[in-house]
């Protein structure tokens, strides 16, 4: 199994200490979090795109850009790029750029994107959201794949003869599909021969693995081998002490202070209780024995070879947040890369 570290980058207050950091310092925290997750040995870091409150990660590209200049081994990912909101002429040429700067390390993630403030700031509906994301994606796969090409779709200016700078360095890059809620993401990864990376965070395993279970139909009705089919899933929070309870007690008022958050916006949680949300969902809080076997009962429903865990310590003190990610390399990573076999990443290409 190979493991990535991933943030939304929220912006909130500690919910803890209640105390808010200034923006700046949030953001260079996302960047020493990445270069502590390859020092580490972890296999990947992700950030994500929103483009409304509580987050400011309205700006992939440029972050990762940043880490890029940064680190020089781990591979680096968007979680996700929201390609029904963007343009994917401009998208492209920000991550063909960005795919030079790092060496060829970026992998990209795609996906519809939710959250009404940002629908309404780019003009999607809830009628052509999905239409938006399939067609900005067969777009921007072309993109990546041809020298110049003549394209018309709905929502952006048709291209004639276009050509686009820099070409990649990646031919092609891997994009997987983001998905959480519904069958349109799952059969557009498996219509295109796409590695799927279920979100796997608010909700019990079964609607998750509902949506699994329906790629690989569709996966073998496109007509591509079983055997090719690459899975990643989420969970929705992470701490590790040698003593579960210890894990626990840390964790519940940080967990009680996200049930608040999630109130405050207007979202019923799903689990009402820190002991509840280990028990039916995909939160990793405990010792590494009782992760590892969660893990395991996760990866038996979903078949999944790659894992993301939260980045950012989400009110844990930085020296608990560092504590918890070094138990995670030493005592439940090695255990799950022996007992989970994983394809290897894309090798960094050579210059072009």
């Amino acid at each position: 199994m190979k493991f990535l570290a991933i943030t939304l980058i929220v912006h909130a207050p500690d919910p803890v200490t209640g105390e808010r950091k200034p923006t700046t310092e949030r953001l260079r925290e996302v960047v020493d979090n990445a270069v502590l997750a390859e020092e580490l040995g972890f296999d990947g870091f992700g950030v994500g795109e929103r483009h409304e409150r509580p987050f400011i990660s309205s700006s992939p590209p440029v972050v990762l850009s940043h880490i890029a200049a940064r680190t020089s081994v781990i591979r680096l990912f968007t979680a996700v790029t929201t390609l029904s909101l963007l343009d994917p002429v401009r998208a492209y040429e920000d991550y063909a750029t960005l795919d030079h700067l790092s060496g060829g390390r970026l992998e990209l993630m795609i996906g519809k994107g939710n959250g009404a403030a940002q629908a309404k700031l780019f003009h999607v509906t809830a009628e052509d959201q999905w239409d938006r994301n399939r067609e900005a994606y067969e777009l921007f796969r072309r993109l990546w794949r041809e020298d110049k090409f003549t394209w018309s779709g709905r929502f952006r200016p048709s291209l004639t003869d276009a050509e686009t700078w820099p070409r990649p360095l990646q031919r092609p890059i891997r994009i997987w599909h983001g998905s959480a809620t519904s069958k349109e993401s799952v059969d557009l990864a498996a219509r295109w021969g796409d590695p799927l990376f279920s979100a796997n965070v608010t909700n019990p395993i079964e609607p998750y693995a509902e949506l699994v279970d329906h790629y690989r139909e569709r996966w073998a009705h496109y007509g591509h081998d079983p055997k090719d089919v690459l899975i990643g899933a989420g969970s929705a929070g992470y701490y590790a002490t040698k003593r579960s309870q210890d894990a626990l007690d840390t964790y519940r008022p940080i967990f009680e202070a996200r049930l608040e958050t999630f109130r405050r916006y207007g979202a019923e949680p799903v689990f009402h209780s820190i002991e509840d949300a280990v028990e039916r969902g995909s939160i990793l809080v405990g010792s590494p024995e009782q992760i590892i076997d969660k893990v395991h009962r996760y990866h038996e429903r979903f078949g999944h070879e790659v894992m993301h865990i939260q980045a950012d310590g989400d009110g844990l003190t930085s020296r608990q947040h560092r504590a918890s990610l070094e138990l995670f390399q030493s005592d439940i990573a090695p255990v799950l890369r022996r007992e989970i076999p994983s394809r290897p990443f894309p090798a960094a290409p050579a210059g072009r």
